[in-house]
């Protein structure tokens, strides 16, 4: 039953992070891989937060997202506005293997390689989510925000100057609007949500080194999505779904671990590539990502 709630909260952390990273590359057009550097951040501003000045997990969490927005946000909003397409996305790689140098060789702080164990778990009201039932609830909630919040932002006015921004920024301007205002919109949220989702994963594993934040798992996070298809809110949240449960399905073929994991990016792998070719929007977007 546990590992069945284990598999649960991962998923849940997925599908924030590709929601988030969906508004940024599937509603406003910015091909960007450094989703783990967000992730990351969030994940290691909150537990620095927790550990070393003892701050509560939504007090954290709070200050997390605003340090976050202040440095990623603002970065990345300033990359966006002087590059385009794919130098902007090599641009993004650079962050993300700078956010990878500064927590691996920063070792007064981060701790380094060696990761930042006995991460407390959050607790609200004197309830503290220890068992993983109860973190499951807790993810469950910060799921359910998420998953609200994006239905409802994918019908306002404002994302569909997101998509403008996408489709026509030329257009934009003429309106009388500021692309770069509308970027830095999506990639805030998008920071908001990825911070989450670190404060998410760094609170349940009770631990947390840089090696879960490396320009792997950006690609992985942005392979999730195509897959699933961008645009919309279903793609996201049906690419995670393949993506965590996949792995599961390979055990009832009594495959060996070591195997099972080579096969998973195997399988994974082909169906991006037969994805792409057969059906480029991924399975259930609407906008077909251009580098």
């Amino acid at each position: 039953m546990n590992y069945i709630i284990h598999i649960l909260i991962i998923l849940q952390i997925y599908i924030i992070l590709a929601l988030s990273l969906n508004l940024k590359t599937g509603f406003t057009g910015l091909l960007s891989l450094c989703q783990a550097a967000f992730y990351g951040t969030g994940a290691y501003l909150t537990t620095l937060l927790m550990v070393d000045k003892g701050m509560s997990f939504f007090t954290a969490l709070f200050l997390a997202i605003l340090i976050n927005i202040a440095l990623n946000a603002s970065i990345t909003t300033w990359l966006a506005g002087r590059l385009r397409n794919l130098y902007f996305t090599l641009a993004t790689i650079a962050l993300q293997i700078v956010f990878f140098g500064v927590v691996y060789n920063w070792q007064n702080l981060t701790r380094g390689p060696f990761g930042i164990p006995g991460i407390p778990k959050p607790e609200l009201a004197g309830l503290v989510f220890n068992t993983p039932l109860q973190f499951f609830f807790l993810a469950l909630f910060f799921t359910t925000i998420t998953i609200v919040f994006f239905f409802w932002f994918a019908k306002t006015p404002l994302c569909k100057l997101l998509e403008c921004t996408r489709d026509d920024e030329v257009w934009l301007t003429v309106l009388g609007k500021r692309p770069a205002y509308y970027k830095f919109v999506s990639i805030s949220i998008t920071v908001v949500f990825a911070t989450i989702a670190g404060a998410l994963y760094a609170t349940y594993m009770s631990y947390i080194d840089p090696t879960s934040f490396t320009l792997d798992e950006s690609i992985l996070i942005l392979t999730i999505i195509l897959v699933g298809g961008t645009g919309n809110i279903i793609g996201p949240v049906s690419g995670a779904l393949i993506y965590v449960l996949l792995p599961e399905a390979l055990r009832f073929v009594n495959m060996p671990d070591s195997i099972a994991a080579n096969a998973r990016m195997i399988i994974y792998a082909m169906a991006l590539i037969l994805i792409i070719r057969f059906k480029p929007n991924g399975l259930f977007g609407k906008f077909e990502i251009r580098g």
